[in-house]
């Protein structure tokens, strides 16, 4: 049997799986029944040789949550934005998550590991070991003075979106729409502008993937660092305001940073569905475009793994190496599949952190 193609993923959400599903951690990280898109064995099997893992806080209700995945199944669509909410409401369920990465590690140290740095990330590779770094989408987490950061930081966190789809001290998410642009509104605060100012400083990454249009623009003028979208795919191809239009793109390939494809059907189909009848020709023009847009030295996956409606094709982690096999059908050859699949998010993450 051949090998699988190792891979770098630029998104999953198993963190906020592991923190609300009714199994315990230990089944659902250790176990094999095969619920969600990702655990332990699964992930060793397909060849996740590691990734960005994010720390999400999903919004507060008094009852049962929003089904997003629901409520964005039939477009047009325009749900009305989750209100603001306040770090010390946030940072539990952040310090969980947390927790949970670190817990991860504890609970098979010799299949993977909290990296820090790029040659941690190589060297856990090398061993078989999968790379896990800390991500924060949304960061509600970091009160106003942003000592907080400091802490996450030492924790190991390397990547950091400022918002989600809900506004923040910091700056303003694209709406959860369909059609619509990434041009809604006001650009980042004053706190947001120092937070990417500290970010830099630090070596964190700053996710552009739920921001809006502003909010991205002034990143691109406050940051050295280069551009990262962790998790979004080309607006002209599906008119969604979480997708980046070809000015952004230009920007990041301009800038030497990177776009993590997304595996979510919501930003895949042109009619911007969840059908999960989605085909690979689908998948493969958004790779073709983003590759012409921002160049193939500037392209990585950015699964949405837990956190999105996927592909029959995909399916879970284990379908990734079928992308991979479409890829290569497609006429990609192994050296352009390698990038995509890994060298380009090191490299660039190598350029990114400390």
């Amino acid at each position: 049997m051949t090998a699988p193609i190792p891979f770098f993923d630029g998104h999953n959400d198993f963190l906020l799986r592991l923190l609300k599903t009714p199994a315990s951690r230990e089944e659902t990280w250790l176990g094999t029944a095969g619920r969600g898109h990702l655990d332990l064995a699964r992930m060793k099997a397909a060849g996740f040789a590691g990734g960005l893992f994010a720390i999400f806080v999903p919004p507060a209700s008094d009852g049962p949550p929003p089904d997003f995945k629901a409520l964005m199944a039939d477009p047009p669509y325009a749900l009305p934005m989750p209100p603001e909410m306040a770090h010390p409401q946030a940072q539990p369920d952040a310090l969980a998550m947390a927790g949970l990465l670190h817990w991860m590690e504890r609970a098979a140290p010799d299949d993977f590991r909290v990296c820090r740095t790029v040659a941690e990330i190589r060297a856990a590779m090398a061993q078989g070991v999968i790379a896990g770094v800390m991500h924060m989408e949304g960061a509600e987490a970091i009160g106003p003075d942003l000592d907080a950061l400091y802490l996450f930081h030492d924790m190991g966190l390397r990547s950091l979106g400022p918002v989600w789809s809900r506004p923040t001290i910091f700056g303003h998410g694209v709406p959860m729409a369909f059609p619509g642009s990434p041009d809604t509104g006001l650009g980042l605060t004053g706190s947001g502008l120092d937070l990417v100012r500290l970010c830099d400083e630090l070596g964190i990454v700053i996710d552009l993937s739920h921001l809006n249009e502003k909010g991205f623009d002034d990143v691109a003028g406050v940051s050295s660092a280069p551009l990262v979208a962790t998790h979004s795919n080309a607006h002209a191809l599906c008119d969604s305001p979480r997708n980046l239009t070809d000015r952004q793109l230009h920007m990041i390939r301009e800038r030497g940073g990177m776009v993590g494809f997304n595996f979510a059907t919501f930003y895949l189909n042109v009619d911007g569905t969840a059908d999960t009848g989605t085909g690979w020709d689908v998948m493969l023009r958004h790779l073709d475009y983003l590759i012409a847009q921002v160049g193939e030295d500037h392209v990585g996956l950015g699964s949405d793994f837990d956190g999105c409606v996927l592909p029959d094709l995909i399916g879970d982690v284990t379908g990734v190496q079928r992308l991979f096999d479409a890829m290569a059908a497609h006429g990609y050859d192994a050296q352009l599949i390698a990038k995509l699949a890994r060298e380009n998010w090191l490299a660039c993450l190598d350029r990114c952190m400390n």
